[in-house]
């Protein structure tokens, strides 16, 4: 008796087995995707933690020019608003901070530049390719704001109301993305 239920225990584990292989390869675009989405994340971070030690590594000074950079801040008055804001006591002094952060900007962008082709190549969904194309277009314009405002003229609080101008356009870029996204697949359902 126990040979029997072992043999329908078996079979009926087979034939699940069997099931689970046709509904998996039908399904396998999906996990695919899935899967290279998580191997961009763990390149992604992998990448970013290098570029992060390089950027010390070739500084050597850059700890010690952070670490006063931040000990330097004390409220100032900004006069269009009448209100105090947090600022440095002398922004010019830390240009290295800014240029690090620059190379930092342009770098990453141009890594997230390789992602969002990666992520055209994988088939990914619309709303990952938008974010990653709104991040594209956040990166490169910090990073001309900071070569613009605070390398070249380093004017802080004009940094900062460009900053908050610029995630604005990010994510009218996002949204643009996934409506023209939207459209084109109406447009393809209607022709099928």
């Amino acid at each position: 008796m126990p040979r029997i239920l072992l043999k329908k225990h078996y079979i009926f584990t087979l034939e699940e087995y069997l099931n689970e292989a046709d509904n998996l390869s039908s399904n396998s675009a999906g996990f695919s995707r899935r899967h290279k989405e998580g191997i961009l994340s763990a390149v992604s971070l992998g990448f970013f933690l290098v570029l992060v030690g390089m950027l010390f590594v070739c500084n050597p000074d850059l700890p010690a020019n952070i670490i006063d950079f931040v000990n330097s801040f004390e409220l100032k008055t900004v006069t269009r608003l009448n209100m105090s804001l947090p600022a440095p006591k002398d922004p010019r002094l830390y240009l290295m901070v800014y240029q690090t952060a620059e190379q930092f900007c342009i770098v990453w962008a141009v890594f997230l530049v390789a992602i969002l082709g990666l992520k055209f190549m994988f088939g990914s969904h619309a709303r990952r390719k938008a974010d990653q194309l709104g991040n594209v277009v956040f990166w490169f314009g910090a990073a001309y704001l900071v070569h613009s405002l605070l390398v070249n003229t380093t004017e802080w609080f004009e940094f900062w109301t460009a900053t908050i101008i610029l995630i604005g356009v990010s994510l009218l870029v996002r949204g643009i993305f996934l409506i023209i996204a939207w459209k084109t697949r109406m447009n393809r359902g209607m022709d099928v």
